[in-house]
């Protein structure tokens, strides 16, 4: 063991443990959750800690050959895997992410240490406060490495999010003349086709995708330099100038240097406001989830109108019994994010005068929202939408008696004569054209066109699925 000292008194810390007492002090006072700080938010801090130590030795402020060790620690530590063991403070926790910054400081600070070939815990040599978090605060490093590690988790959201978009748009290719009713009010309403709503599922997902991509402009803007509540107290001019583009060459990131280092609210107005977009896309994604289980259900006395993939037993009582589990926990993840976003608004809401010290929560939910709704996407996309097929005579069936086609009549002979005869339909059992075959109300020519679904249904589309609006033929 060894001994290490802060402003409280002493703790002992094991000998061989790269984090020091501020590290041990949180895992003593946030026991609330197993799981520890995201590895990104940790690659994000090591970043930040690099550019700090380059910036503040080119300014003078920093011994170029501590700065130098700091540097070679954090390419150490960034070219591994984040070792929880390490970094193993929780990712709920009180002091608006101080703990992290501290976690980070000691374990540069230690890594440092040791290629210099001192002993764990030499800080007089090496100081996590002094030196490695000099011209710092966790005012700036918290949001700011909270933002780096959401850009980059917004990458494979966004491509997933695009992959899911065109696996919509080809299945809404290959049932571009698949016939079926449309509900509303789950009630029959008129004919369209299964393409038609393949497409109808993937415009909402366009939009959430541009919704996404504009929330994330704000999230390129840091508020470093600005050090405790932006007053850049410590901070020298050299650092406040040359600290974002430092690290926006070390991150690859078009980072760009806040212009009010001294916001309150650190901008989580932007953390909300793309906190609203993601609970916007599990929104959309549920609402598919929705009409798969009930365009699936059956396999008997459902609509079944279309076949989902076999992904494994329903049931451990019901023989033969197959659940739409892929649209189940699409739909979970997307109750998930509506909390998330609740917890977001309620702890950005609560923050007070000069820090919100509640943005560990906020970054937390961010993070799992934006992976959760990521792989929720791929499985939908693999294990449901890419292998869907139609019940072709399952859909002309329930098209062929349907009293929709009512509607095709108003203009003849009006909406209450057409009203009685779909009365008629639904009462006998006929099909709607029998009855009006027996009426002998049309014309054979009228009937032709009331009941030639292909002039019924719009469905010509360009390769973008937008709807082509044709003029009437002469």
């Amino acid at each position: 063991m060894r001994t290490e000292s802060d402003s409280l008194g002493q703790l002992n810390i094991s000998k061989t443990a790269y984090y020091g007492i501020h590290t041990q002090r949180a895992l003593n006072n946030f026991p609330i959750s197993s799981q520890p700080t995201h590895p990104e938010l940790i690659r994000a801090f090591l970043e930040i800690k690099q550019a700090a130590a380059k910036t503040n030795a080119t300014s003078g402020i920093l011994d170029r050959s501590l700065a130098k060790h700091i540097v070679s620690a954090t390419k150490t530590l960034l070219s591994n895997p984040i070792d929880v063991t390490m970094f193993p403070v929780s990712d709920i926790q009180g002091g608006a992410g101080t703990s992290t910054n501290m976690n980070v400081n000691e374990v540069i600070a230690n890594i440092a240490l040791e290629q210099t070939g001192r002993p764990l815990g030499d800080y007089d040599y090496i100081n996590p406060n002094d030196h490695v978090n000099l011209a710092q605060s966790t005012n700036d490093t918290y949001p700011s490495a909270g933002k780096i590690a959401l850009l980059r988790l917004l990458d494979p959201l966004l491509l997933e999010l695009n992959d899911l978009v065109d696996a919509l748009g080809n299945k809404a290719d290959t049932f571009s003349t698949t016939y079926k009713m449309g509900r509303t009010q789950l009630q029959d309403a008129v004919p369209t086709t299964l393409g038609n709503s393949f497409h109808a599922w993937l415009k909402p997902l366009r939009r959430d995708s541009i919704r996404i991509k504009t929330a994330r402009e704000a999230l390129y803007s840091l508020n470093l330099g600005g050090s405790a509540i932006g007053s850049g107290i410590n901070v020298s001019y050299h650092y406040q100038v040359h600290i974002v583009p430092n690290l926006a060459g070390i991150t690859k990131l078009p980072l760009i240097q806040s212009h009010d280092l001294f916001d309150a609210t650190q901008n989580l107005d932007g953390l909300v406001a793309l906190s609203g977009t993601l609970k916007t896309l599990a929104m959309s994604l549920s609402k598919i989830a929705n009409d798969l289980r009930l365009l699936s259900s059956g396999p008997r006395s459902g609509l079944l109108e279309i076949n989902l993939p076999a992904k494994q037993a329903g049931s451990s009582i019901m023989p033969g019994k197959v659940n739409p589990v892929i649209p189940e926990v699409v739909n979970q993840v997307a109750f998930e994010m509506f909390g998330f976003d609740a917890t977001i608004t309620a702890a950005a809401e609560a923050g007070q005068l000069e820090l919100n010290a509640f943005e560990p929560i906020i970054f937390r939910s961010l993070f799992a929202g934006i992976e959760h709704l990521t792989a929720a996407m791929n499985t939908l996309r693999l294990n449901a939408i890419d292998d869907i097929t139609s019940n072709k005579s399952r859909l002309a069936q329930d098209i062929d008696l349907s009293v929709s086609f009512a509607t095709a009549m108003t203009p003849v002979i009006g909406y209450q004569e057409a009203s009685k005869l779909a009365k008629e339909s639904i009462r006998t059992g006929k099909s709607l054209r029998q009855i009006a075959e027996k009426k002998a109300c049309f014309t054979p020519d009228q009937l032709t066109h009331i009941f030639k679904i292909e002039d019924i249904v719009i469905n010509a589309r360009t390769p973008e699925h937008g709807l082509v609006l044709h003029p009437p033929k002469k």
